[in-house]
């Protein structure tokens, strides 16, 4: 992984804030690079492309089980909680493998939109990139 996007993951870690409260906790993430902030919900065995982003990084939070996350050469099934971070041009994946709808919540980072979505593969038919 390059400086420049270790330097991201870094600098976004460090701003993420957890206080502790007498009902339990809450941790605030640092919105001041984030283009979008959103929910994904992926149905029972469908899944998002397989893409890359040229002008954003993401942060993912897992908020259901039942995900197979794909990033660059790693999959895996991310626990209900985990953060994932996302670097710029790395390929990536979301896919639901269980038999309810599961949800992520994604942060963008960098100056993005919707048109920034270079396709691999798809298996909905739309257009790669």
């Amino acid at each position: 992984m390059s400086k420049e996007k270790n330097n991201d993951i870094e600098n976004f870690r460090k701003k993420i804030e957890e206080d502790t409260r007498p009902w339990g906790k809450f941790r605030s993430y640092p919105y001041e690079q984030a283009r979008s902030i959103k929910i994904i919900t992926v149905n029972p065995g469908a899944a998002l492309s397989l893409q890359y982003h040229h002008n954003r990084s993401e942060f993912w939070v897992v908020l259901d089980e039942g995900l197979e996350a794909t990033i660059a050469e790693r999959v895996w099934q991310p626990e209900e909680g985990e953060e994932i971070f996302v670097p710029q041009k790395a390929p990536h994946r979301l896919r639901c493998h269980g038999k309810k709808k599961a949800r992520v919540m994604e942060i963008w980072i960098g100056d993005s939109d919707e048109s920034d979505i270079v396709r691999l593969k798809d298996d909905y038919g739309r257009v790669y990139s």
